[in-house]
């Protein structure tokens, strides 16, 4: 049998999101009678071309599902019970029986297991069951394995589910993604601990000789008390206690996150490591303390603690933007979301050995308001975060949702409005709702700016730069770095006609480069690589290509936004400041030896090859050294 869920007629209201120069463009399409909003329909096409680039989850029109169960359908996962042996993810089997199947059959990954009605919010007005009021977590089509499926009506998937802290019960719906058809639904499975404290995130905290631990769990704080067990590696451990924060479904700012694509995010806790050792390598441990005096343990890890501010060692920093995450068992690609995601994540984890320090500079998950995605993502960098500090910036696709004072009012974090990105992830910043800040790591010196937020001279973050800039010791940390999302200063991407920048954002901040001497400006947004010469109002003051010595008188700029979003293509017009430009996945990678010499490298995902590179040589008397607009005015007065 089939029936409508709703028994009331429906409006579909339709937002497609569609970039502009500075701006994103809302089109609303009311199609007649009583308002029913179909949030099934939520293009977000910000930095795609021909539609692609949306969030796969946003492509299911799960309010419109209705019944159609069929007798001799089935739907059968195993095992049971998973992470039996401490693990956080499992590989599972679905195996599916369907008569009359057809090439549009898909199967949903649904958590909490009961989907119908389950998450939906109270409403006297009760629809007719299902009533699935929110996403599934990630979904395949039937014959994504088997080819012969619409012959047989027979096929067993594999899926990898991590703990996201609630059972997990698979769908299977005929109809496609716009018009599912409930046709059977599975049996319940669940990991062993669904609570468990997991993927940790390790962040410099506001002094180089703390560094904080931020994990999830399924905890609250009247449920358990959470903990590091923590100490140089061989040696005695203490415990060290953690706060706990969480948020709630009318913490969202809009759509999706305030409805479909709301999942409750569990807890986050956050425990700063202090008074560290430099360079010296810690072990330690995730804990929660149950009221009945029992504890729950996480495996244990290791992370080397930073070197002293100005300390002259080998010192490795990776900065890439706009990366995203991708499933392993292949799920939810059907579009080729974010197809070098993984091969960007597995790359650094390979070469984790020679990696100190990472900056992601906006765009994390592109969750866009899917929250389920944020578990997803903090899982497939657990390897990395959990090892270096995984230090980030706010990007349009964590910020940005209209009316809530971003520099930019579109819906890119489909109605996150910063509050995942902020809770997720600790960073040193002053306040973690201005997402700026500075940080060191020995002869570093990290100013990290929040481009979805005002920049323009005058405002409070710009403040913040001309201080951050202001402050570094150039004898002892002679490696001043800049980062931002959006770009603030150059790019030949095609979507800016040549000469991309928010252009307000060079006019306001170029001064600051110079004037403090900026070595490298990095940022992201736009998904190739690509270098400047050493730049300044618009002209390179510096012939050289890859080896830059004494004084450099401008400020490198790198748009490093390959990290694993769909790629952008460049301009045909050849601009004179750029060196080197490649639409690819990769990310960049600074080297300091020592206070005099530094080596930049770009090297791709797909092969960890290098494909770009300079050098930077000189001595502090030419970081002293005047040039055009970064001196102050010398006076003849006796």
């Amino acid at each position: 049998m089939t029936r409508n869920i709703h028994g009331r007629l429906i409006v579909t209201v339709k937002i497609i999101l569609m970039e502009s120069f500075s701006s994103l463009q809302i089109l609303i399409i009311l199609l007649g009678g009583c308002l029913c909003v179909d949030l099934g329909h939520l293009d977000v096409a910000a930095h795609s071309k021909n539609g692609m680039g949306v969030q796969p989850l946003s492509k299911i029109a799960i309010h419109k599902a209705v019944y159609s169960l069929r007798d001799n359908a089935s739907i059968t996962a195993y095992p049971y019970v998973l992470g039996a042996k401490g693990g956080s993810s499992q590989w599972i089997t679905v195996e599916i029986e369907c008569p009359n199947p057809t090439e549009d059959d898909w199967v949903a990954v649904f958590s909490p297991a009961k989907f119908n009605s389950s998450t939906c919010p109270s409403d006297d007005d009760k629809q007719e069951e299902p009533y699935i009021c929110s996403a599934p977590i990630k979904y395949k089509f039937a014959n994504d394995s088997d080819a012969g499926y619409t012959k047989t009506g027979k096929a067993s998937l594999k899926f990898q589910l991590i703990n996201q802290r609630a059972d997990f019960s698979f769908a299977l719906f005929s109809g496609g993604l716009s018009n599912p058809k409930l046709v059977a639904v599975s049996n319940f499975i669940k990991f062993a601990n669904p609570k468990a404290p997991l993927y940790p995130r390790l962040s410099q905290g506001k002094s180089w000789d703390e560094m904080t631990v931020t994990w999830t769990s399924g905890y609250s704080i009247t449920e358990a008390v959470p903990m590091v067990k923590w100490g140089l590696k061989g040696e005695s451990q203490t415990r060290s206690p953690a706060g706990t924060l969480t948020f709630h479904q009318n913490s969202m700012c809009g759509i999706p996150a305030r409805t479909v694509g709301w999942r409750d995010p569990g807890f986050i806790h956050t425990s700063f490591l202090r008074d560290l050792w430099p360079n010296s390598m810690y072990s330690y441990k995730l804990g929660h303390k149950l009221v009945n005096g029992s504890y729950i343990w996480s495996k244990s890890y290791s992370f080397k603690s930073s070197p002293y501010p100005g300390q002259e060692s080998l010192q490795r920093v990776v900065i890439f933007g706009d990366m995203g995450k991708a499933e392993r068992d292949g799920s939810n690609e059907f579009n080729n979301y974010q197809p070098g995601s993984l091969n960007t994540t597995d790359q650094l984890i390979k070469d984790l050995n020679a990696i100190d320090i990472v900056f992601h500079i906006g765009d994390i998950t592109y969750a866009n308001g899917y929250i389920s995605q944020w578990d997803q993502f903090t899982s497939q960098v657990e390897p990395i975060a959990s090892t270096v500090p995984y230090m980030i910036a706010s990007g349009n696709h964590e910020r940005d949702s209209p009316g809530t004072g971003s520099f930019y009012d579109g819906n890119d974090s489909g109605g996150e409005c910063g509050v995942l990105a902020e809770t997720m992830f600790y960073v040193p910043a002053e306040n973690r709702a201005k997402f700026w800040y500075s940080t060191d790591y020995g002869m570093f010196h990290f100013c990290i700016a929040d481009s979805e937020h005002d920049w323009r001279e005058g405002s409070e973050q710009y403040k913040f730069i001309e201080k951050c800039l202001a402050s570094a010791d150039r004898k002892n940390q002679p490696w001043l770095i800049f980062a931002a999302h959006r770009v603030l200063g150059y790019s030949s991407s095609y979507w800016r006609s040549g000469s991309y920048g928010e252009p307000m954002g060079r006019e306001s901040l170029q001064k600051l480069w110079q004037k403090y001497k900026v070595d490298v400006a990095f940022f992201g947004h736009v998904h190739n690589y690509e270098r400047t010469c050493p730049i300044y109002q618009n002209q390179c003051v510096n012939t050289e290509r890859s080896h830059y010595s004494g004084t450099v008188n401008g400020t490198i700029h790198v748009v490093v936004g390959g990290g694993g979003y769909q790629l952008a293509e460049f301009s045909p017009v050849q601009t004179t400041w750029s060196i080197y430009k490649d639409s690819d996945f990769g990310f960049a990678k600074l080297t300091a030896f020592n206070h005099s010499s530094l080596l930049f490298e770009y090297k791709k995902s797909s092969d960890g090859k290098v494909y770009d590179s300079f050098t930077i040589s000189r001595d502090y008397r030419d970081v002293l050294a005047c040039v055009h607009d970064g001196c102050e005015p010398i006076t003849l007065a006796p």
